[in-house]
């Protein structure tokens, strides 16, 4: 093989990468319900095609959602000056649960992909971690400081609430429109957040 036909073949192959990443995004995007099979037609190529580029479905969720969520400090920039937990994780919940919302196509797909096959939960990205810890920063001095325990508990309690299984269980088990699924978990997430604030003045 010549090296001319040698970088050919490498071009073509990052061209097909390219295309099915493009096709995820856009399936994303849309908020549909996004599978291999869609992925692939978009990406005008076959299935075992876009399973030679990636292995699972999470992993090419994964890699299409790169750079899609701003970091935590750009996410919370409407409240970086508040020194109010409250207030600060009210604002990350909502952020998060809106952009669930926005792309839940692919959220579902990720979440049902990880529970068959838990050996690929390290490929779901994660968002609320970053998102409760930066929230939470006003409490670290107090809180934080004083009875660690609580404080990690109330970010466990958090990672519960602010989520992607919580905001489908208000609207898929619980029958509420996703404005009313978003609003109770916001009021969920801020009561928690307001009872350890308090203990940590007492």
């Amino acid at each position: 093989m010549t090296a001319q036909a040698g970088t050919g073949r490498t071009n073509q192959k990052q061209r097909t990468r390219t295309a099915i990443l493009a096709a995820a995004r856009e399936l994303i995007g849309t908020g549909a319900e996004v599978t291999m099979p869609a992925i692939a037609r978009a990406a005008l190529v076959s299935e075992a095609t876009a399973y030679r580029y990636f292995p699972d479905l999470p992993s090419l969720i994964s890699e299409a959602l790169a750079g899609v969520w701003p970091p935590p400090a750009e996410a919370l920039a409407p409240v970086a000056d508040s020194t109010d937990p409250v207030e600060r994780i009210a604002f990350a919940c909502e952020f998060l649960l809106r952009g669930i919302l926005a792309r839940q196509g692919s959220v579902r797909a990720m979440i049902a992909a990880t529970i068959t096959r838990p050996e690929t939960v390290p490929t779901r990205p994660g968002i609320r971690f970053g998102l409760i810890d930066h929230a939470l920063l006003p409490l670290e001095d107090t809180l934080g400081a004083t009875d660690p325990d609580a404080f990690a508990q109330l970010k466990r309690d958090l990672a519960v609430v602010v989520s992607a299984e919580a905001l489908f269980t208000l609207t898929d088990l619980c029958g509420l429109a996703p404005e009313e699924a978003v609003t109770s978990a916001v009021r969920t997430a801020t009561t928690l957040t307001r009872a350890a604030a308090a203990r940590s003045l007492t």
